[in-house]
């Protein structure tokens, strides 16, 4: 079971920063997952880029001094952090040569998994280094409904739609895009879908549960890896 810590441990302390990443290492976690988001500049020259940093997205990033990528990468070649995988989930498509050399220069790629939405990020990925793992994630969507009251109702009807179509999705999309892994919201996880990704050869990992119940629904079900803001939880499900 691959136990991740949700842009580190974003319960315990604020994520996407070194004392959340310390954090989710002390909770015994073995991947750390962190988000990448850049501004809308992959047309400019390289020069003239802003810096890739490690953010949840635009707004998260103007809230805060966020970190660059080159620095989480440079904490995760020091103790605690030499001690656990990243994912890195790339929020947005055009500049993964960036990302690639940055991880290729540190000796990372063996330690590290990029995860997106994006189809584009995953087959650039692959041509620019095929032995880095890629992992699909779904579905895809720009905003987060859940915190939108209103919306709620249509949401659930909406997932439950996914989830039913989700098996025969996989079956058909898995052996095309070659992923090591496939990131799936948990309320569209099922049996069918954890039984389709085994058959594919593909890690199933289900985002984010930060409740001990739903967690044990899911390793029932035959999920392969579980997210989660608070990885003190994992230690309850002796795994």
């Amino acid at each position: 079971m691959r136990l991740v810590g949700h842009k580190g441990a974003d319960l315990i302390a604020p994520g996407n920063t070194p004392a959340s990443f310390r954090a989710a290492v002390e909770a015994g976690v073995d991947t750390i997952e962190f988000d990448v988001v850049w501004l809308a500049d992959a047309h400019l020259p390289p020069e003239e880029r802003h810096p890739l940093v490690v953010a949840h997205d635009w707004e998260d990033a103007g809230s805060r001094t966020p970190l660059l990528l080159t620095e989480a990468l440079d904490a995760f070649l020091e103790p605690p952090l030499d001690q656990v995988e990243i994912d890195l989930d790339i929020k947005l498509p055009g500049r993964e040569e960036e990302l690639v050399t940055a991880l290729v220069q540190r000796g990372l790629v063996d330690r590290a998994m990029i995860s997106t939405m994006e189809m584009h990020t995953l087959k650039r990925v692959l041509e620019l280094e095929p032995k880095l793992r890629r992992g699909w994630t779904f579905p895809k969507t720009s905003r987060d409904w859940t915190r939108r009251p209103w919306a709620k109702p249509a949401l659930k009807v909406a997932l439950q739609g996914m989830k039913l179509q989700l098996p025969g999705l996989a079956a058909e999309k898995l052996p095309q895009f070659g992923v090591f892994a496939m990131w799936v919201y948990h309320p569209l996880v099922s049996e069918r879908l954890a039984a389709i990704c085994k058959r594919c050869g593909v890690e199933l990992i289900a985002w984010t549960v930060d409740d001990e119940k739903r967690m044990r629904k899911l390793v029932e079900m035959g999920v392969d890896g579980l997210v989660s803001n608070d990885p003190r939880l994992f230690a309850h499900l002796d795994l």
